[in-house]
């Protein structure tokens, strides 16, 4: 472990760093364990607890160097203690790897927590090949689906990755780029979680745009998936649903719901679009 409250390992550190990603263009960096201290100590110093805030000082001062020394550069921030991320980590860095577990059921608890505090554009959201590190299989639509609720990347190993897999995957991938500027600039509204049925609603700032994601990871019997109720909309607006060509009213879908459109079977998910229509 590197002890950066140390003047001579901080200007080492930032040195390599800085010679690292000048020659070799680098233009992102996971910077993985920040502050992983679990027994401080700080032997022949008269305050071995200054560890605990100068090691911190000092990794976010080179963290502010580098930045301001390579403007491109992006950073990506992990293990930050109790938490992997917080708001003096955050504020130099681009997003955060959320955890290592990618098993897309518990991810659903797992970014639910995360969004509490944190956006969405902050937390990294990964496609892993099944069965993920939860060892159940579960389908490539699910497991994007999921993952489409943060910064949206892929971890598996697409060599070995089916055509049919590659096709959806592709498609998959242009669904999200089209709901990225609602999931990673938009407002949050968190509308089912807990439930048979969780999910997410993100919309524009101006309310013109918005993208559902709907995710059920068990099938209970006899209990067909329940309206997902969207209380963010305007109940005097209408809504157009680009895919299927319907028309909405608000109002249904605030006091009722909409239908999640969710396929048969466990580990069922759904992305639903709608657009405010024009009075």
């Amino acid at each position: 472990m590197l002890n950066f409250a140390r003047p001579e390992v901080e200007a080492w550190a930032l040195e390599t760093l800085d010679r690292l990603v000048r020659e070799h263009d680098v233009d992102w960096l996971k910077w993985d364990a920040n502050r992983p201290f679990t027994e401080a100590g700080w032997d022949g110093h008269p305050d071995p607890d200054r560890l605990w805030i100068d090691h911190t000082r000092a990794v976010h001062r080179i963290m502010d160097r580098l930045r301001a020394a390579h403007p491109g550069l992006g950073i990506e921030a992990c293990a930050g203690g109790g938490g992997r991320v917080d708001l003096g980590i955050l504020a130099r860095t681009d997003q955060a790897w959320t955890s290592d577990n990618t098993d897309p059921v518990d991810r659903i608890g797992i970014q639910h927590g995360f969004s509490q505090l944190f956006p969405a554009r902050a937390m990294g959201a990964w496609v892993t090949d099944s069965p993920t590190t939860g060892g159940r299989p579960t389908p490539l639509r699910f497991r994007f689906h999921v993952a489409m609720a943060g910064a949206l990347g892929i971890g598996g190993d697409l060599a070995s990755w089916s055509e049919e897999e590659l096709k959806e995957a592709a498609e998959l991938v242009a669904a999200y780029k089209r709901i990225r500027p609602l999931v990673q600039r938009g407002q949050q509204h968190r509308v089912a979680f807990g439930g048979p049925v969780s999910a997410v609603h993100y919309a524009a700032p101006d309310g013109g745009e918005h993208a559902v994601l709907v995710w059920r990871p068990v099938t209970r019997f006899g209990h067909p998936p329940a309206p997902v109720r969207l209380p963010a909309l305007d109940p005097a607006a209408r809504y157009r649903d680009p895919d299927l060509g319907v028309v909405h009213s608000g109002a249904v879908l605030v006091s009722r719901g909409i239908d999640p459109r969710l396929p048969a079977g466990d580990y069922a998910s759904s992305l639903i679009r709608l657009h405010r229509v024009a009075s």
